[in-house]
């Protein structure tokens, strides 16, 4: 699922696992390329993570304080439509490394399989942007709600190329679980973007368009680094001796990949739904409806972060799953994907509980009062971008077990949800009409993954379903949804209602194994300064 292709989106960067070893991975039958452990590429994700959110943040915040609710509005639309259409144009091919990276190269079929997929991906691009620049009509009215916008369509056809160069390749390294290359290449390029926004808006104008140009330059300048280590990749894949054969190599990749695709397709509809209904349906002009969507992208800019890094983690993890998987451990699947959802939804829950008490600072102070819309849907907002976190995670397993399809179906289920109680809602409630319809949606979408997921053999536990439900704190407020996350860390430490005796220990020994490795860094650091 994930999304995305973007520093806020879930193809940018993608669970806090840690019942892994953390000592240096072993040497892949499929060549000499060093990949990271689980617990080292967590540890990785979580600096660049750092880091790279915060750019993010500082950029966002800078973008609805300069941006008018309209601009902002139209700058949202036409972001949600390039999130929808890159995986869209590429049939769901980079969302298949994860799962058969490793199963090629297991085979010492890497090669062929990255340069079968790197054609097909090209021909697609093309042939998706020269759709777009041929009809800017059409997709003026579909994007923005009539047909004045001609020139962002023709911008967005050639930025569709590049943006869908950058989100292949950051797969591609996540795939080869070398995630230190994967984060360093999303960190830059959201630095890059947040550079070029910032030129654009203050020496240029404050409009999309400035936003659609910083975007798609810091996708290229990504994309051109990342060539640097596509080569050096290339070079350490050992030679093919004979490869598979079209027919058989297809038959085995087309199946998932399409499925990828439809999840793809359906989650990046469910993601934007909520604002395309309010564009289409709502009691509203293109301009007002335009600033409807304004505000409620004010009450995104925080809570969608916490979804990217969940799409982070998940494709973080896939690769992970596919390994035990590919090696007969199932029951290590199954526990993995528990710690995951257990320990990032509680963490979820604290950055919730801290947006909403910063809130008012945030919307009266930094965005001058300006989106007074967007923080009366806040709580909810938090609420089902949690859910949804979580769905993308426990998703993961159902890629890795090689049924996408039921993760496509929970998608389709919600999708529809979202539509029908759009059209019941928006006409007369408006915006938070949109965001009551999508929580019931991501409810019925997270619900219908754990389901289909315990059909596949997945066995959720106790703990997992404690966390899925403490978002519902957010409607109580700040104050209740931090005493509530303190009651509940409370039952962690002292009781095994949540983690058990085992998980406990799993989580004591890579504590210790990491304390040691920080001894021996600053044991080293003294000796080399002395």
């Amino acid at each position: 699922m994930t999304e995305t292709i973007c520093d806020t989106s879930l193809v940018d960067a993608q669970n806090v696992i840690v019942t892994v070893s953390a000592t240096t991975a072993p040497v892949e039958p499929g060549g000499t390329l060093r990949t990271d452990t689980l617990a080292d590429s967590v540890l990785i994700l979580m600096g660049m993570t750092v880091l790279q959110r915060l750019v993010g943040f500082t950029r966002s915040v800078l973008v609805c304080r300069w941006m008018s609710p309209q601009e902002l509005g139209q700058w949202d639309m036409a972001f949600g439509f390039l999130i929808l259409a890159g995986p869209l144009a590429i049939l769901g091919l980079p969302g298949s490394f994860g799962r058969y990276v490793e199963y090629f190269r297991q085979r010492g079929q890497l090669r062929t399989f990255l340069w079968r997929t790197t054609t097909v991906t090209a021909v697609l691009s093309v042939m998706a942007a020269a759709v777009l620049a041929l009809r800017p009509q059409w997709f003026s009215r579909f994007v923005f709600g009539d047909d004045n916008h001609l020139s962002q369509i023709t911008l967005m056809a050639g930025g569709l190329l590049v943006i869908i160069a950058y989100m292949f390749m950051t797969e591609l390294f996540t795939a080869l679980r070398l995630y230190r290359v994967s984060s360093a290449l999303q960190f830059f390029n959201s630095l890059s973007f947040a550079t070029l926004s910032v030129v654009l808006l203050l020496a240029w104008r404050p409009t999309a368009t400035s936003m659609l140009l910083a975007y798609a330059g810091a996708c290229l300048l990504a994309a051109l680094a990342a060539l640097v280590w596509v080569r050096r990749v290339w070079r350490e894949l050992p030679p093919v001796p004979r490869p598979t054969g079209h027919r058989e190599f297809w038959r085995k990749l087309i199946p998932f990949a399409m499925w990828v695709w439809t999840t793809n397709w359906l989650t990046n509809l469910f993601e934007i739904a909520d604002r395309y209904m309010l564009l289409h349906f709502g009691p509203f002009s293109p301009a007002v409806a335009m600033e409807q969507v304004g505000h409620y992208h004010s009450a995104r800019v925080v809570p969608i972060l916490l979804v990217s890094v969940a799409g982070l983690m998940g494709s973080l993890l896939l690769p992970h799953l596919s390994h035990d998987w590919e090696t007969g451990r199932r029951d290590e699947v199954s526990r993995r994907v528990n710690m995951t959802v257990k320990l990032f939804g509680l963490l979820l829950i604290a950055g919730g509980a801290t947006i909403l008490l910063a809130s008012p600072l945030l919307f009266g102070v930094v965005f001058q009062g300006k989106y007074d819309g967007g923080l009366a849907v806040l709580p909810l907002t938090l609420a089902y971008c949690c859910w949804f976190a979580m769905a993308l995670l426990v998703e993961s397993y159902l890629w890795c077990s090689e049924h996408a399809g039921l993760g496509s179906l929970a998608f389709a289920v919600a999708l529809v949800v979202n539509i029908a109680f759009n059209l019941l809602l928006v006409p007369s409630y408006g915006l938070y009409g949109a965001v009551v319809a999508t929580a019931l949606a991501n409810v019925a979408g997270l619900l219908l993954v754990y389901a289909f997921g315990q059909m596949c053999g997945l066995r959720l536990v106790r703990g997992t379903w404690i966390v899925s439900a403490l978002p519902l704190l957010f409607l109580l407020g700040p104050l209740a949804t931090g005493l509530g996350l303190l009651t509940v860390l409370g039952f962690a430490i002292f009781s095994s209602a949540l983690f058990s005796s085992a998980e406990k220990q799993s989580l004591a020994e890579i504590r210790d194994q990491y304390l040691d490795k920080f001894r021996a860094w600053r044991h080293q650091t003294s000796i080399s300064s002395s």
